[in-house]
């Protein structure tokens, strides 16, 4: 439910957007003019559609300069919990992933940096999970680039595996990140939006030798008990 919504909002803002664009074009010449307007806008919007391919899944925003850099820290890229701490496929309670990441911002003068960031979750459950729910935790941390931290959230995310499922999917957006900036001098490009999950110091380590454990959580106990495959990337 919360992926579906959130994937129906992003299609929703990106068709309001290109109305109030094509709205805007249109009324630029007046009344007399409105085909001609309505013309432009259909040729600008075809222009934008080409130039912009592959379409992200958020809308892209015109700047009076780039858009800040998001990424997912390597360290909190991964959720992987283990029963009593030990690192196997059979001890595995839930994991997760932060799959992929799409973003959009808009300013002008000086005014603040305001974005859109939508990220997509791979969640799994382990033969070691107590249940068929489980809530994640993640964060978000706009920093000066490569410098300090100016603000951390988190957040939540509920999750149901339904029906024996052993994996499924969810997308977050958040619409409100305002960045404030200094004057129009300073561009997006100064700042960075870092994403992951809640991590304790051991996952964060396991993260960080790039270990990896692939569960099905849905074969046969005898399956289960077996170790994945365990690869660094």
């Amino acid at each position: 439910m919360r992926r579906t919504f959130s994937v129906a909002l992003s299609a929703m803002m990106a068709l309001s957007i290109a109305a109030t664009a094509a709205t805007a074009h249109a009324q630029a010449g007046g009344r007399g003019g409105q085909d001609q307007g309505e013309d432009q806008a259909a040729k600008k919007k075809k222009r934008d559609d080409e130039w912009n391919q592959p379409k992200a899944p958020l809308a892209q925003l015109r700047n009076a300069g780039p858009c800040p850099y998001v990424k997912v820290l390597y360290d909190a890229s991964r959720y992987v919990e283990f029963k009593d701490g030990k690192e196997s496929a059979a001890q595995t309670a839930y994991t997760g992933e932060i799959q992929g990441l799409s973003s959009g911002c808009a300013y002008k003068s000086n005014d603040p940096i305001k974005m859109q960031v939508q990220i997509l979750f791979e969640l799994g459950r382990g033969p070691q999970a107590t249940g068929d729910q489980k809530t994640y935790r993640y964060w978000v941390a706009v920093t000066e680039r490569n410098k300090d931290v100016l603000a951390k959230e988190y957040f939540d995310l509920p999750v149901t595996f339904r029906g024996g499922q052993d994996r499924v999917y969810a997308t977050e957006t958040l619409k409100t990140v305002t960045i404030p900036r200094a004057d129009e001098k300073v561009s997006g490009s100064n700042f960075e939006v870092l994403i992951g999950f809640d991590v304790t110091p051991e996952m964060a380590a396991f993260n960080r030798d790039g270990k990896r454990f692939r569960v099905n959580a849905g074969q046969t106990q005898q399956a289960q008990t077996q170790p994945g495959n365990v690869a660094k990337p």
